[in-house]
């Protein structure tokens, strides 16, 4: 049996390994000139592999119920039982898992070795322009130069997220093309263009906090840790947590808010009372004085803008609003939300209306938060698409 996999990336080498055999010719189209570019960048370089804290919330879909059941079939113990074979010793922090070596080249290179093991062939700078399907059920895989007959297609072509090349989504047209219901793709994981603030003079500030969103008046997530100010608004984690139900909001046409605490450990009445404090036991101090190793020192004219009443600068210091505008974009996001509906394959991501194609990876509709939930999601569903595609009888 023939398979051809369109997309040289996590889940697309998962599904060559899992769908290689000696009786099956396993073949991977990437575009760029080497496979697996995006993996290499991924947790700043060092990879982070999968996170044991494993809840339903952390993978963000229109269909929460097929994810949960291919995260069921490839689970996180899964997951590092087949890099612990392929070669990959891992280390927990804090329940996020890293290669030992904090090098995302040591996870694609054992990836690629297996491959060429199981004789996997990868062509590279071969672009995906179509696919057909033939009346015998069969496909044809058709790139720029040549076309590659199939039994089986197995399409992890990603997502336009991040400014590597090939990114992109070509995928989830090929998908719509054949009548496939997919959802538009739209940045996740990314900054946020904000406006209500001098930005520029708070850009470079990181500080604890807390980002909280607010959708046409109604709170609609929060996350707490390092943000990061920029020029032109707000980054690093927290706000990479919340930025997809920003995103989709503003396409909605909603009014988008984030309220940034910058003393989360405290209430704003406790915050009043410890500069209160403050000022009694070093009355020479103005107020912008008081704040100087309490918040960033350019913190110090937001916290300050309202007056220099304690109560009124405790509330700037935890309510500092701002509207949301846009993201910064698909080159900034490191994935998308959107993609192929999930709706439209089955617990084995074969199409439903195609027998004999599958999905996995970013190109489905399934975003994860920060913290190894996407690549958790590539490795299982880059397992189960390849191990159903290279079963000769259909469940």
């Amino acid at each position: 049996m023939k398979i051809v996999i369109i997309g040289g990336g996590a889940a697309g080498l998962t599904a060559a390994v899992f769908a290689a055999s000696p009786e099956h010719s396993v073949t991977v189209l990437e575009q760029n000139e080497k496979p697996g570019k995006k993996l290499l960048a991924t947790g700043n370089g060092r990879c982070n592999l999968t996170n044991l804290d494993q809840k339903p919330e952390f993978y963000r879909t229109s269909c929460p119920e097929r994810a949960a059941a291919v995260l069921g079939r490839f689970p996180v113990s899964s997951a590092i039982s087949f890099f612990t074979e392929l070669g990959i010793y891992t280390k927990n922090r804090d329940g996020w898992i890293y290669p030992n070596s904090d090098q995302a080249s040591s996870v694609l290179a054992v990836l690629l070795m297996e491959a060429q093991h199981r004789k996997v062939k990868i062509k590279t700078r071969e672009t995906v322009t179509g696919i057909t399907q033939e009346e015998d059920g069969t496909w044809t895989v058709h790139t720029r130069g040549w076309s590659y007959p199939a039994d089986r297609v197995i399409l992890t072509t990603g997502s336009p997220a991040s400014e590597i090349a090939g990114s992109c989504d070509d995928g989830l047209r090929m998908a719509e093309e054949l009548g496939i219901r997919g959802i538009s793709f739209a940045p996740a994981l990314c900054p946020l263009k904000c406006s209500g603030l001098e930005f520029q003079k708070w850009s470079g500030v990181r500080a604890d906090g807390r980002v909280t969103l607010f959708v046409d008046g109604v709170m609609t997530a929060s996350e707490r840790g390092e943000l990061q100010l920029t020029g032109y608004g707000i980054s690093g984690i927290p706000v990479f947590q919340v930025s997809r139900y920003a995103v989709r909001a503003l396409e909605e046409g909603s009014y988008v808010e984030a309220e940034l605490d910058f003393f989360p450990d405290m209430e704003e009445e406790e915050l009043a009372a410890l500069l209160n404090q403050r000022m009694m036991h070093c009355t020479y101090k103005t107020q912008e004085e008081l704040l100087i190793g309490l918040i960033p020192d350019k913190l110090i004219p937001v916290a300050l803008r309202d007056g220099k009443d304690l109560d009124r600068i405790a509330h700037a210091v935890k309510c500092v609003r701002v509207t949301v505008r846009d993201s910064a974009g698909f080159a900034r996001a490191q994935v998308c939300s959107g993609g192929v509906d999930l709706a439209e394959v089955t617990d084995t991501l074969e199409s439903r209306r195609y027998p004999g194609l599958y999905f996995a990876g970013e190109v489905l509709d399934v975003d994860g938060a920060c913290g190894g939930y996407n690549l958790q999601w590539a490795w299982s569903s880059g397992a189960v698409a390849g191990f159903s595609a290279a079963k000769e009888e259909k469940e």
